[in-house]
């Protein structure tokens, strides 16, 4: 991490002479961000969702319509069958359950061997007609990720909505009786923290030791591991932070907080997301930004192609530095 604290403040609103994310690469003796490869397909089937979280990216909730099509589905599973180098098969939303065709999706990839993680909120196990879903997640092998805020019902109440904390609790209890989370079973489930205000993530190595201590002595629960994940100025948390007058506070916390150690393993450099309408992006987080591939890339599912894509320069913006702060921030959780 950087000695001394940069000297511009980058924020989408603010009036202040901006620093680009490629100018504090280079900054920091970093080269212009490129990918690795291509091991990872997120694939965002939808913005439906069964909740409306403060913290939410995607803008997800139940007056959302935008959902991902089967014939687009099939395009990616044509996609796994040329290209083995794709190994993970990433499924989130909105709510991933709520298209209609996610089992379809979870199916076919099971089929090809590869392996599956479902984002999970959780309380989707209670919209009526997917009770069903815990014993079919796990009958597939589906890797869980699932958000809990917190261990406290407030705190998770006050950032998902009222109730959730309950639901997602016997969700919980439900997982771990068909062996989610638990040695030997190889059904992993992964939780996920997302801090409140303007704050970073605190240290994940020590907050999955609490939370494996507060969940098991309140609540009986099982889990494999804890994933950080800073909120992203993007969408919901970005119009709060507006409302309170902390947007360029905020970016001035993640550019000052810049950790070159995370840039080796930045998700966008092994990871395309696909979206609900097929539309390849670096990331999901590009991706709810409207920010395509570069122009010489293949920009939709149908298009795919491997080496065109697996050295590709990666399209940044201001939003990629809450990936690069502190400890760093991806879809697995802290970077370093």
């Amino acid at each position: 991490m950087a000695n001394s604290p940069l000297p511009l403040i980058s924020s989408p609103s603010s009036s202040v002479t901006t620093l680009s994310f490629e100018d504090s690469l280079a900054y920091h003796g970093q080269e212009v961000l490129t990918a690795k490869g291509v091991s990872t397909l997120q694939v965002n089937v939808g913005k439906v969702c069964n909740q409306t979280c403060h913290h939410c990216h995607v803008d997800a909730g139940p007056q959302r319509t935008e959902s991902m099509a089967k014939d687009t589905i099939d395009q990616i599973i044509e996609v796994l069958d040329r290209t083995p180098q794709i190994s993970t098969v990433d499924i989130t939303g909105g709510a991933p359950e709520m298209n209609p065709h996610f089992e379809y999706l979870v199916r076919q990839c099971r089929i090809r061997d590869r392996k599956i993680i479902d984002r999970c909120n959780l309380t989707v196990f209670y919209v009526k007609g997917k009770s069903h879903l815990p014993e079919f997640l796990a009958e597939q092998g589906v890797e869980i990720i699932a958000s809990l805020p917190c261990y406290q019902e407030a705190n998770v109440d006050q950032q998902r909505g009222k109730g959730v904390f309950d639901r997602s609790i016997s969700a919980l209890h439900t997982l771990n009786r068909l062996g989610y989370g638990k040695i030997g079973t190889g059904l992993n489930l992964h939780l996920v923290y997302n801090p409140q205000g303007l704050s970073l993530p605190p240290q994940q190595a020590e907050l999955e030791q609490d939370y494996k201590e507060e969940l098991m002595a309140r609540y009986g629960i099982h889990f494999n591991r804890l994933m950080t994940i800073t909120n992203m100025p993007i969408s919901r948390f970005l119009e709060d932070l507006g409302e309170a007058g902390q947007v360029d506070a905020y970016y001035s916390l993640l550019v000052n907080s810049f950790n070159e150690a995370t840039v080796e393993d930045l998700m966008c450099r092994s990871l395309i997301s696909v979206g609900w309408d097929g539309r390849l992006s670096d990331c999901d987080f590009n991706q709810m930004l409207d920010l395509p591939l570069q122009s010489d890339s293949p920009q939709w599912i149908g298009d795919f192609n491997l080496a065109a894509l697996e050295d590709r320069r990666i399209v940044v913006g201001s939003h990629c530095f809450g990936c690069t702060a502190g400890a760093g921030s991806s879809c697995a959780g802290a970077l370093a």
